[in-house]
């Protein structure tokens, strides 16, 4: 017999004499032979503890994640929506820019057809060129179709707004989640409009871009896609900071929201240049005057106009 083959075996009954069989000594030029056939001496390691390894995963998730689930754990909140430029939490069928959202909606599932196409992320090149008056009022008008389920995710970790749009609270969201303090179902509310659950933004923390890429949110949305037939996802101004170029390696596809008479040209090509290697979708033109949308002579008139509605956008 080789010496590598009795070094083999003499190992072997080594660890069964260690669960109660009996000990035989090595021979010590046994165990230079074993490394020498570049085969390294096996090292068990003991599992970690239950505890330990929970700690190492991160925030505690549920086995069995289904849609009934979640609706038993995700507790119904209260939400006092702008009626100014939140646009389908009543039936007036006749609000100014319902109807270009309805035809996003269209083209979206369009390009549903040619496309994987379920995670969308909404930006702009600047703050304040009404990105989150996009996402809230898309993921409104995809539930508004019967049995369509939508997430809104505040991924807008450094001036969210969405909270404030629908009326509700920050806390717990998106940074919690994170950082694992939180698990999915503390942090995702369900509001008064049936089938649209949202995520916002959670608390203010000091390292956003870090946080987007450290793998808990690729994690979030593989768990929950499944469960939704639309993720719309809020992101930071694309030019100031790197956060929605992160956040677009976990989406299908990228709208960017230009303001008309705004956003300056160069800004918004050097925001293009970000995605030229992602799934730019589309570009969404915010802020338009009311007489000069299509839309308009049919729902108004000539002259008609919606004062109250400050924001629009031309889909």
């Amino acid at each position: 017999m080789s010496r590598i083959h009795e070094a083999l075996k003499r190992a072997e009954q080594e660890r069964a004499a260690s669960q109660g069989g009996h000990v035989e000594s090595l021979h010590p030029m046994d165990v230079p032979a074993v490394e020498a056939a570049g085969m390294p001496p096996v090292i068990e390691r003991a599992p970690l503890s239950t505890a330990a390894s929970a700690a190492a995963a991160g925030p505690a998730f549920s086995n069995a994640f289904t849609f009934d689930t979640l609706l038993a754990r995700c507790a119904q909140s209260e939400w006092n929506p702008d009626p100014k430029s939140m646009l389908f939490f009543n039936d007036d069928e006749r609000k100014y820019g319902a109807e270009e959202f309805r035809t996003l909606r269209s083209r979206l599932y369009q390009m549903r057809e040619k496309m994987p196409l379920k995670k969308v992320l909404i930006t702009s090149a600047l703050p304040k060129e009404g990105k989150t008056f996009v996402a809230a009022n898309l993921a409104q008008v995809m539930v508004r179709q019967h049995g369509r389920r939508a997430l809104l995710i505040d991924a807008d970790l450094r001036g969210a707004r969405l909270h404030q749009a629908l009326g509700t609270s920050s806390t717990p969201g998106l940074s919690e989640y994170l950082l694992g303090e939180s698990d999915e179902f503390s942090v995702m509310q369900r509001g008064p409009m049936e089938n649209l659950f949202f995520i916002p933004s959670g608390r203010t923390v000091s390292n956003p871009a870090e946080l987007v890429a450290n793998g808990r949110l690729k994690f979030l949305l593989t768990r929950v896609e499944p469960l939704f037939d639309w993720i719309i996802i809020d992101s930071p101004p694309t030019v100031p900071v790197s956060d929605s170029s992160l956040l677009a390696n976990f989406c299908d596809g990228v709208l960017i929201v230009v303001r008309s008479n705004t956003t300056p040209f160069g800004m918004a090509r050097k925001a293009r240049l970000e995605f030229q290697d992602k799934h730019l979708i589309g570009v969404v033109l915010n802020g338009i005057e009311a007489d000069s949308s299509p839309y308009s002579r049919y729902y108004y008139g000539v002259n008609g106009n919606n004062k109250e509605m400050q924001e629009t956008v031309q889909g």
